[in-house]
């Protein structure tokens, strides 16, 4: 794997105690009487006076002792079962393990036609679903892509030393297009390059993806390979970089846990925000009879039994995939309770385990979303952590590339 010309120091964490219990269906959820908002105050609190410290010293003498992990999910709709199931709930899993950034990707959102007033609180929400599902701000650093300017920056840059070529061939691209017609935004056809600024801007080693995402990280590999054979080498070095590489170039991580959730209208096509009919997914914050409606109206065959695996009865095993990644059971245990049963028996036992696996991130959701100034502060701390990161890598690309450096004005300029 690709070493980083520069390491940069991952988030300094104080973790006095765990701010997420585990529910018996596995789940982390917040601590009782909103007891976890003092906790991670004051952990914050002392996070940023051990940050302030880490900020003085040169990014390239701090060790990293983790590898990194960035991913994240755009703020269009409402967060669902897929978005959960598919990602988030894997990312609990990474916290420890790895040196992990979440981003609510917000610029992604406006590649399509937008509600600006939605755009503001769904971005808002996703943040705090991200910690209503137990991602840890005291473990990993949560903030908003827009509020890291770099990003931006970066893909620019990119987008003028990557062959035209390799955008057309991205998948999304042309279905999407096809519906839009000659109205189709320029950002449709470059996000690819801002998806690939996300990771390689964080020297990042590791990205989460399902096989629906592969195409989009081996153009970031390609991109990334592309500026150090460019930019990087004998070049870089000459002008003081280390390593001879600018980027890393990052690996695929499939976590164990990650599941491919598809419609509950349509057992070959994925859960997604943009279907035209809400009653195709599981929506994280859906009421209990919500949710019994959608079970109760999804898509089913006349076959007689419940079984996984069958080609031919592709809901039958969406449904029961379902159902063994909220209750935490194996295979073989889903089958012994519910091989023999009918539609209309399963159904109602469906309905309950999602009803009682989503409650507490509900709950934890409906405390953290109530206290925007505190909801802002932990997006303000991730950006800040994010930032120096990012800046740090943009500082390089700039000046691998041949740009003047940037100077700061010792005296303050009136406007």
């Amino acid at each position: 794997m690709a070493r980083a010309c520069l390491t940069a120091a991952p988030p300094t964490l104080l973790r006095s105690a765990s701010l997420f219990s585990k529910n018996p269906s596995g789940i982390n959820v917040g601590l009782p009487g909103g007891l976890w908002r003092p906790l991670l105050r004051a952990n914050l609190a002392a996070s940023a006076v051990s940050n302030s410290s880490t900020a003085e010293k040169p990014l390239e003498n701090v060790a990293v002792t983790k590898k990194r992990v960035v991913s994240g999910v755009q703020p269009t709709g409402s967060i669902h079962l897929g978005n959960y199931l598919g990602a988030i709930k894997s990312w609990v899993g990474l916290q420890d393990l790895y040196d992990t950034l979440f981003l609510v990707v917000d610029l992604h959102a406006i590649t399509m036609p937008h509600d600006v007033e939605q755009l503001t609180k769904s971005t808002r929400t996703s943040a705090a679903l991200y910690i209503a599902c137990g991602i840890d701000p005291t473990k990993s650093s949560i903030f908003v892509q827009s509020h890291v300017s770099a990003h931006a920056e970066l893909t620019w840059l990119l987008s003028c030393v990557t062959p035209i070529s390799w955008l057309n061939k991205m998948i999304q691209f042309k279905e999407k297009s096809r519906k839009s017609g000659e109205d189709v935004g320029t950002g449709l056809l470059t996000y690819p390059l801002l998806m690939a600024s996300d990771i390689i801007l964080y020297q990042s080693d590791l990205v989460p993806v399902g096989e629906d995402q592969r195409q989009h990280l081996e153009l970031t590999r390609d991109v990334a390979d592309r500026v150090n054979h460019l930019y990087g080498g004998r070049k870089w070095k000459k002008l003081g970089g280390r390593g001879g590489k600018i980027f890393k170039v990052p690996e695929a991580l499939v976590p164990e846990t990650c599941a491919r959730v598809m419609s509950l209208t349509d057992g070959t096509a994925k859960m997604s925000k943009s279907a035209p009919s809400d009653l195709s997914r599981i929506n994280l914050l859906d009421t209990p009879d919500q949710i019994a409606n959608k079970i109760k109206r999804c898509k089913t065959d006349s076959a007689l039994g419940m079984e996984f695996g069958n080609v031919e009865r592709p809901e039958c095993n969406n449904l029961l995939s379902i159902y063994q990644q909220v209750t935490g059971k194996t295979q073989q245990e889903v089958i012994a309770e519910c091989g023999e049963m009918s539609w209309g028996q399963f159904k109602p036992v469906l309905t309950d385990a999602l009803v009682a696996h989503l409650q507490p991130i509900q709950k934890t959701y409906s405390e953290v979303i109530a206290d925007q100034s505190y909801l802002d502060s932990i997006l303000g701390e991730g950006a800040a952590k994010a930032n120096l990161i990012a800046n740090s890598t943009l500082k390089n690309v700039y000046s691998a590339m041949g740009f003047v450096p940037r100077t700061i004005p010792s005296t303050k300029l009136k406007v």
